[in-house]
């Protein structure tokens, strides 16, 4: 089959001719119809997470099932599917509370073993990981929901609770900061979005983003963010990941409000400060958000399929596997946000 992989980090990634996957007992392989690229992929490429070499990327993805595997008995050949970004073992007492994102024996395709920049990709554990797909949702809207849609669409329901009348301010307005502010709106948020770029501010406003601040100056975010949601944002979202979003996401809550972190802190930023004081004096929440188990899909998937959630608009370009690796590089230029998601069909 073809696939995209890398050899080594930061390499120029390629298309080679591998073999088909195996198909392992309890699980499937699954013919990919569309993948998305995502950040995380650019950050595994780049060296910020030990992946095996050579990779194959890539960990957003819809597709059939192909085969699968003695022991596979809730999905069958030719089922449409897509799966969480976390594969969870299945058994844990984590994944048997329904809480699949945070297993200890978790594996990504894409990071521990090959991922969805192919023809085909193994899901293990299928019967706990594969996610059915409703007829309404196509391949390219089932790729963008990805680590990036529903992740957002956890950290709001599932830590934040947001709902109608929520004053929510998302600071970066790439793939998961978009994702965050149109979940916000349909579950009758008012949001205000923080960026530096226009073009992803534009998109923001585009998506029911009731507010922006564009400005790279975080005392200044938070004191916009503060005058336009009358005091504070009871709901914060760091959808890009740094020290500087992070804090001022943090001080942008008004007293007893919940700050969710969603995007990534690596390198320094792992270690990064936060206003302890203002946490305890305004008895903040402050939690980490790390994907969606597939048992938390179906109400997400419900409200694609009834028209309520849109991910696809969230898509800038539908490529092929070359076109993948292309925007993959192209990740090293922040701006390259502003463009959408890009799917690509193998």
């Amino acid at each position: 089959m073809r696939a995209l992989r890398y050899d080594e980090v930061g390499a120029l990634p390629r298309i080679d001719r591998v073999p088909v996957p195996d198909c392992p007992p309890g699980g499937a392989l699954v013919r990919v119809e569309a993948t998305g690229v995502c950040r995380s992929d650019w950050h595994a490429w780049q060296g910020h997470e030990i992946v095996p070499l050579p990779q194959t990327p890539g960990h957003e993805f819809a597709g059939t099932v192909a085969e699968i595997g003695d022991g596979v008995g809730r999905f069958a050949v030719g089922a449409r599917v897509t799966a969480p970004f976390v594969n969870g073992c299945g058994t844990c007492a984590w994944c048997r509370a329904g809480d699949a994102q945070v297993c200890p024996d978790q594996n990504q395709p894409g990071f521990t073993h090959p991922g969805s920049f192919a023809e085909y990709v193994v899901v293990r554990a299928a019967d706990f990981n594969l996610v059915g797909l409703p007829d309404q949702v196509d391949a390219v809207a089932a790729a963008a929901l990805g680590c990036r849609f529903a992740t957002a669409y956890r950290a709001l329901t599932g830590h934040a609770q947001v709902g109608p009348g929520t004053e929510v301010a998302v600071f970066g307005c790439g793939g998961v900061g978009l994702s965050a502010i149109m979940i916000a709106v349909a579950l009758g948020a008012r949001v205000t979005a923080v960026d530096r770029s226009a073009a992803a501010l534009d998109r923001a406003r585009e998506f029911g983003a009731a507010g922006t601040v564009r400005s790279a100056d975080p005392l200044d975010q938070v004191a916009q963010v503060v005058a336009a949601t009358g005091g504070g944002a009871q709901v914060s979202v760091d959808a890009l990941g740094s020290a500087g979003t992070a804090d001022a996401a943090v001080r942008s809550l008004r007293r007893r409000g919940t700050h969710v972190q969603v995007g990534l802190m690596l390198g320094a930023a792992a270690a990064a400060p936060l206003p302890w004081d203002r946490v305890i004096a305004w008895e903040l929440t402050v939690v980490g958000s790390h994907g969606m188990a597939a048992a938390g899909y179906p109400p997400m998937l419900d409200l694609v399929a009834a028209g309520r959630l849109g991910p696809a608009q969230l898509v800038g370009s539908v490529t092929d596997l070359a076109g993948a690796g292309d925007a993959l590089v192209a990740m090293s230029d922040p701006a390259a946000a502003a463009a959408g998601i890009v799917v690509a069909r193998p």
